[in-house]
This record gives C-alpha cells, sequence and structure tokens, in this order.
C-alpha cells in the first residue's frame, strides 16, 4: 500500500509540477519574446527618424565614408546604439564603432538580406568585435540611386541578465511550489489510502485465516462501504470456520480414537486420509503415506493387490489378510468404493484387528478340546475298573480293594479338574468379588508354608522365607493365599527331592521397580525360586495358557489340572499387578509376583473389579 501510496503522490506532484513547469515555460519566453519585440520595434523607429533626418547625398568634395561615419557617430551618442550606414550592394558607407573602409561587405548578413526581402529585418548573435550578443535591426531605405540600409544594433545583455533573473526566480519559485505540491500531495494520498490500507491489511489477516480481523474506517463514502462489507464478510468467515473446526474436530476426535483403522483413497489411488489405528495396523506413519500412491505400501502386497481390484471392479470387498508387519495380526478388511460428483469419488477401506478374536475363538475351540480330553482321561479310567469290578474282579479284596482306590482316585481328580475349571471360568468373566484388607504379609507367609510343609517334608524339601518386618499389601488375604499356594506348590511338585525352594518379599518402588525402604514403598515384589528341573525357554511364554504342560506325564501323576498358573495370572491381574517368570533347565525357575500396595477400590469391600 505504501507503493500505491508513493504512487498516487508521485502522480499528483508530476501533474503539478507539469503544469507549473509549462506555466513557468510560457512565462519566461512570453517575457524574453515581448522584450525583444519591444527592443526591435523601439529600434525600427528610431531607424524611421535617422532615415527622416540624415542627408544621403553628402556636400560635393565630401568624403562619403567620413559623412556617413559622421552622421553614424552623432546618432549614436543619442540612441546608444551602434549605427550603420549600408549602400544598396552591401558596402559599408559608415559606422559608428568602426572604421567603415575596413568593414566586409554586409549584403549577406541575415537582417540584411531579411531587410531586402521584407524591407524590415532583424538577427540576434554574437558580435565578433564585442563579443556580446548583439540584436541587428536593418531598414532598407527606398530612394532610386541611393538605396541603402540603416542598421542598428543594440547590446541585449542587460535583457539576457534580466531574463536569466526571471529564469532564476521561476525556477526557486517552482521548486517551492513543487515542495509544497509534494507535502500537499503526500498527505492527501495518505489521507486516501490510509482507509486503504486498513482494508488491505485486514484481508491480509483474513487470508491468513485470522477471521477476528476488522476495518475501522470511517463509515461515510465508498471506502466506508467497502470496510463495512469486509467486516461483514470476516464475521460470516469466522462463524463459518468455527463450524467447519468444531466439525472438523469431531470428525478428526472420531477417527483418531476409532478402534478400526481408516483409509480412503481417490480414483487415482491418491492414499487422502489415513487415521491413528490405520498407521498402526499398516506400520506405515501418514506422513509417508499421505499424497501418495497406495501402492507404495509394498509390505502388505495383498492389501495392495486387493485395494487395485476394488478400484476397478467399483463395488464392496471384503476380505481376511495377515499382516506380518510390525506385528503378526489378521486384519479384516472391507473395501467400500465412494462416489462422489465430477469423478471425485474412490475407495473407503476399514482395516479391523480381530487377532483377539480369532485367538479367544482358537482358545475356545482348544479350551473345549483340551477339557474334553482331560475329563475323558479320569472318566474312562472310572468307567474301566467299575466295569471289571461288576465283570466278577471283585473276588479277591486285595484287588477290589486297588481298583476302588484307583476309582476314588480318578474321581478325586476329576473333582479337581471340574473345581478349577468353575473357578477359572468365574475369575475370568470377573464375577468373583475381591474382599480387600490390608494384609501382613510375615504371618501370611508363615501360615501359607505351613499348609505345604508336609508336602515338602514328603520329598524333603527345605522351604526359606525372607519377608521383612512389618511388610503390608492391599488384597483379598484368600486370593492371594491361592496365588501364592499354586506357584509355591508347581516350586515344590518340580523340585526334586532334597531340593530348597525360596520365597523372598521386599517392598519396591513402582516407578522403577528399585527396592525401598520399608516405610516408603509403592508396591510388593513376592520371589518364588526354586533349584528344579526348570523350564525350557520355548515353554515360558506358554506356561499361563489354560491346560498347558511342559512334562504332560509327569504334570498328571503329580495331581495337576494344568490350570493352576492361568488361575494365578487371572488372579495377579485382578489385583491389578504383575506375573513373570525365569528358569533354566537344570537350574531352577524363578516365579517374580508385583502387587501394588493400595488398590484402587481401597475400603469398598466386596467390589468386582471392572
Amino acid at each position: 500500500m505504501n507503493s500505491f501510496r508513493s504512487r498516487l503522490a508521485a502522480v499528483m506532484i508530476g501533474l503539478v509540477g507539469l503544469a507549473v513547469t509549462t506555466a513557468g515555460l510560457y512565462m519566461a519566453v512570453t517575457f524574453e519574446r515581448s522584450h525583444y519585440d519591444a527592443m526591435r520595434d523601439n529600434l525600427v523607429r528610431e531607424i524611421g527618424l535617422i532615415e527622416d533626418a540624415v542627408d544621403w547625398q553628402p556636400a560635393d568634395g565630401t568624403d562619403a565614408y567620413a559623412h556617413f561615419t559622421e552622421r553614424a557617430r552623432h546618432y549614436r551618442s543619442i540612441t546608444g546604439a551602434r549605427v550603420t550606414f549600408i549602400a544598396g550592394d552591401g558596402t559599408v558607407l559608415g559606422d559608428s564603432d568602426h572604421d567603415p573602409t575596413a568593414m566586409e561587405n554586409h549584403l549577406n548578413r541575415p537582417e540584411v538580406v531579411e531587410a531586402q526581402r521584407k524591407g524590415v529585418g532583424h538577427d540576434v548573435r554574437r558580435s565578433d568585435t564585442t563579443h556580446h550578443n548583439m540584436m541587428y535591426v536593418a531598414v532598407k531605405r527606398e530612394a532610386g540611386d541611393a538605396d541603402g540600409f540603416i542598421r542598428l544594433a543594440l547590446d541585449v545583455s542587460e535583457i539576457e541578465h534580466g531574463i536569466r533573473r526571471l529564469w532564476f526566480g521561476l525556477i526557486t519559485g517552482l521548486l517551492l511550489l513543487l515542495a509544497v505540491a509534494a507535502a500537499a500531495s503526500w498527505r492527501i494520498a495518505r489521507g486516501m489510502t490510509k482507509p486503504l490500507e486498513a482494508v488491505t491489511r485486514a484481508a491480509q489477516r483474513i487470508r491468513n485465516m485470522d477471521y477476528k480481523a476488522r476495518v475501522e474506517v470511517d463509515p461515510r463514502g465508498e471506502i466506508g462501504e467497502l470496510g463495512r462489507a469486509v467486516n461483514a464478510m470476516a464475521e460470516s468467515l469466522q462463524r463459518q470456520m468455527v463450524r467447519i473446526r468444531q466439525k472438523e474436530s469431531q470428525l478428526e476426535s472420531v477417527l483418531d480414537n476409532m478402534t478400526s483403522g481408516i483409509v480412503m483413497i481417490n480414483r487415482a489411488g491418491v492414499i487422502l486420509l489415513l487415521n491413528r489405528m490405520a498407521e498402526e495396523l499398516l506400520g506405515m506413519p501418514a506422513h509417508e503415506l499421505l499424497g501418495r500412491q497406495y501402492t507404495e505400501a509394498r509390505q502388505q502386497y495383498e492389501l495392495v493387490r486387493l485395494i487395485g481390484d476394488a478400484l476397478e471392479r467399483r463395488e464392496h470387498l471384503r476380505d481376511e489378510l495377515t499382516f506380518y508387519y510390525p506385528e503378526e495380526r489378521q486384519i479384516e478388511i472391507n473395501l467400500v468404493p465412494i462416489e462422489g460428483r465430477d469423478d471425485s469419488g474412490g475407495l473407503l477401506l476399514v482395516l479391523q484387528d480381530v487377532t483377539a478374536i480369532r485367538r479367544l475363538e482358537r482358545m475356545r475351540s482348544e479350551f473345549v478340546a483340551n477339557v474334553s480330553h482331560e475329563l475323558k482321561t479320569p472318566i474312562a479310567a472310572v468307567k474301566g475298573f467299575a466295569e471289571t469290578l461288576l465283570g466278577g474282579a471283585g473276588g479277591d479284596p486285595e484287588t477290589q480293594r486297588a481298583f476302588l482306590q484307583i476309582i476314588h482316585d480318578e474321581s478325586d481328580r476329576l473333582n479337581r479338574l471340574v473345581n478349577d475349571i468353575l473357578e477359572l471360568s468365574k475369575i475370568e468373566s470377573r464375577r468373583a468379588p475381591l474382599l480387600f484388607s490390608p494384609v501382613e504379609l510375615g504371618p501370611f507367609i508363615g501360615k501359607t508354608v505351613e499348609l505345604l510343609a508336609k508336602e515338602a517334608e514328603r520329598k524333603n524339601i527345605r522351604i526359606e522365607t525372607e519377608v521383612g518386618d512389618e511388610l503390608y499389601v492391599e488384597a483379598d488375604e484368600d486370593r492371594l493365599r491361592q496365588i501364592v499356594v499354586n506357584v509355591l506348590s508347581n516350586a515344590i511338585n518340580y523340585t526334586p527331592e532334597g531340593g530348597r525352594v525360596r520365597i523372598q518379599v521386599e517392598p519396591v518402588a513402582s516407578g522403577d521397580g528399585q527396592i525401598a525402604e520399608e516405610d516408603d514403598y509403592d508396591a510388593i515384589r513376592i520371589r518364588i525360586s526354586d533349584n528344579g528341573i526348570g523350564i525350557p525357554k520355548k515353554d515360558l511364554p506358554r506356561i499361563f495358557e489354560r491346560f498347558y504342560r511342559v512334562d504332560k506325564a509327569r504334570s498328571r501323576s503329580s495331581g495337576g489340572t494344568g490350570l493352576g498358573l492361568s488361575i494365578v495370572k487371572h488372579l495377579v491381574e485382578l489385583h491389578r499387578g504383575s506375573i513373570a517368570v525365569e528358569s533354566t533347565v537344570g537350574v531352577g525357575t524363578t516365579f517374580t509376583i508385583e502387587l501394588p500396595v493400595l488398590q484402587e477400590s481401597a475400603g469398598d469391600a466386596g467390589l468386582f473389579l471392572q
């Protein structure tokens, strides 16, 4: 806008300067011309007087040169101008300033040539003798044989000096006038452009999405109307942008928090939209895919092929693919064609991670198969030995007693299996109420060890405990005892005779897992370690699965149902804790359980954890 103001001021200054300069030049030229015309007219009148008074026929015996020279000097003293008498053939007869006999013929002088043609001639030129600018005026005298010319020459230095003074004054006045005009023009231009600048600044802010911009201008006139129109436009845009941003924010929030991946592709195959879940499922950040061809997702070859088919066929497709990057997942894909105006449609991809669902389905199927398999063995044993007894094998009391003991043991195992299944089902469905209360871990561990003392004595296994004084944790005491008993029982069962099992309880800081002071701790860590047979590394990730056994034959012979560690894991999670295992074959196994000291539902006994 400053450039526009400068241009406007420059135009105004230029117009004023042009007008003043033109007027000044006209005045100067007119002044100069009037002065020269007045001087010429005066000289013509003086020549007329001289012509009337001079005697062109000197007396007999008088030298014509001397006569005219004497007349010329006489009239010079009167007029102050140089007087020259010239014969009709151009010969100088007399001159007031020079010897006429030494002067050249003047017939070709400009003023004489003009006088010869018009009667009166004039010229302004530099004199070779005086070295000044002179005005020469010649008048032709027609008198038969006595034709000639009278010429007067007057120095124009005074006139030129006056004209120079006029030019100096004119230029000085012009410069002053231009300065005043420039200041006035700049002020006028600023007054005219200032409201336009305000409108322009507001328009630029609106262009930069600052819709709070408003124009403060005089409401009168056309610029005021323009300002009001800009303000109304800004207000309308502000309202619209608020609504648009609200909708964009809502849409962005919905897309970012969806559990399904959303990808939008136009007809040309360019990815236009990608939400956070889609980034996670595809394993590529949005900035690497947005605005690019879908074929650049090269690690998902089957998905690229499926998108190509959907874009070509323009119909709804559904498929389920296994993605191996960034991790192995089962993805359900729905490809929905989008019909838009002016060929602006495309394709919408909805990606749903069904890995957990498929895993649950597989686990349910495996659970049914495992339950059937686990129930089949004791039922078959009970049925077989019962049929044997019914078939007549009960005659021998010892055989009968042995068969009945087997039936009793298998039915007891069957009862434990059913109880564990029911217990696990109750825990997994979160139908097991947890009654939280403070538990002092020293006495608690002592009582728990006593429950398994006889079992340990049978195998000559030493149980060592290391529990700090006055350590407390908020937990369901029965469920916590169930956790410790299951893990401790496993340690005893899988430790050879004469082995050792150790229970260590220590306070830790939950933030960094470091051992804390007994009066300042956030969590409790329970370590149960043994020097038993250990667990192979390949089996460690699966030991918490239902019915998973590392050594199936030994597990059944020890009376295990294969559900103990699965129950332990779920109970630990219900206490908002964590469980981990480390093991080396032939060296031993260590289970580490960490539980928070305080539960979120503190004081609300009987509530279910959600």
